[in-house]
């Protein structure tokens, strides 16, 4: 019973770290950049550059590179959400420019699955050190930001490290490699955990860290816990899971934003069902594009393909039909109720 509570508290102990680290690193590379991010993404997508190149700001594409190049820089997909539903709202910009800086908010935020799919875990002890060195070297207020961001980013793989010896004897474990074996066998189950798990700890990029993370450990037979084909459907779940930020931070919003967030659901819940429904070629894809080896070895930047390339396809497909995607969520969310 003792064990059993150490390996809970450690398994949410190293969330906590990794969670305050994804947040620290998002406020320290803020800091670092300035108020120069949120100046470009007003002025590539806003009313500003559209006065002078009314044609070049009418490309979707446009947005969708700022809002990829912004989640990337700030390494938090919900802070670039949020930060679009306060500019829809403020009059800043339309739902049609806001919409393809969504999907590229989706597409910036797989940077962080494939950073931590390099398995910095044996240096986590060097990140942090060099982190804390730059704090202290530094004189200027952006040069601490930059060392307090390598810090945040060494607490990141201090809390997967946490979170996977906490895991670790779950692998042993012949009950538990059962209910695993019954994800694999039901790729539904697999959807509503990793739904489930991003729902309750309000970040995609932690549930799917801990997804790397758990499906690199070898089980009974000494192969993957989850195999690519068991972790896909959860990576799909975490996906959908991640939409309720938007949706809560619209809430208070005007009628636009909303629209915005609805719109970010259906983009997120249109592609996991299609992926969901192809499993088997996503499967095979997801491994023709990654690096060859053992399964343990190479799973980790499966995951992380695996999530670049459900959101760029899905980019790439939604991306033509963005003004389908404005009437429908204006129909979804109207002018006015319908009595």
């Amino acid at each position: 019973m003792e064990q059993n509570l150490t390996r809970i508290f450690t398994l949410f102990g190293g969330l906590a770290l990794f969670l305050y680290g994804m947040d620290a690193l998002s406020h320290s590379l803020e800091t670092a950049a300035g108020s120069r991010l949120k100046s470009l993404l007003a002025a590539v997508t806003g009313s500003r550059l559209k006065s002078l190149l009314a044609a070049v700001t009418g490309s979707p594409v446009r947005g969708v590179l700022a809002g990829a190049a912004v989640t990337a820089v700030l390494q938090s997909s919900s802070a670039v959400t949020v930060m679009v539903l306060g500019f829809v709202s403020a009059g800043l910009l339309t739902l049609r420019q806001a919409i393809p800086v969504i999907f590229g908010c989706n597409i910036g935020t797989t940077i962080t699955a494939q950073l931590l799919a390099f398995r910095l875990e044996d240096v986590r002890g060097l990140v942090l050190l060099a982190g804390l060195l730059l704090c202290f070297a530094c004189a200027g207020r952006k040069g601490r930001a930059i060392g307090r961001a390598v810090f945040a980013f060494g607490l990141l793989f201090e809390g997967i490290a946490d979170m996977g010896t906490a895991m670790e004897p779950l692998a042993q474990s012949p009950v538990f490699v059962h209910w695993l074996g019954r994800v694999r066998q039901h790729p539904w189950l697999g959807l509503l955990a990793g739904l489930g798990m991003t729902l309750t700890v309000q970040s995609s990029s932690a549930t799917i860290a801990l997804l790397q993370n758990f499906a690199a450990r070898p089980g009974l037979d000494g192969s993957s816990l989850l195999g690519l084909a068991g972790a896909l459907p959860v990576l799909l779940g975490d996906n959908i899971g991640t939409t309720i930020t938007a949706v809560l931070a619209s809430l208070s919003a005007s009628r636009d934003a909303k629209r915005v967030a609805a719109a970010h659901a259906v983009f997120n819940l249109t592609g996991a069902a299609v992926f969901c429904a192809g499993l088997p070629l996503y499967v095979r894809l997801t491994a023709a594009l990654s690096p060859k080896g053992p399964e343990l070895a190479v799973i980790a930047r499966q995951i992380a393909n695996a999530h670049t390339l459900f959101n760029v396809v899905c980019t790439l497909v939604w991306l033509p039909l963005t003004p389908l995607m404005v009437r429908f969520v204006c129909r979804l969310v109207p002018d006015r109720a319908v009595r």
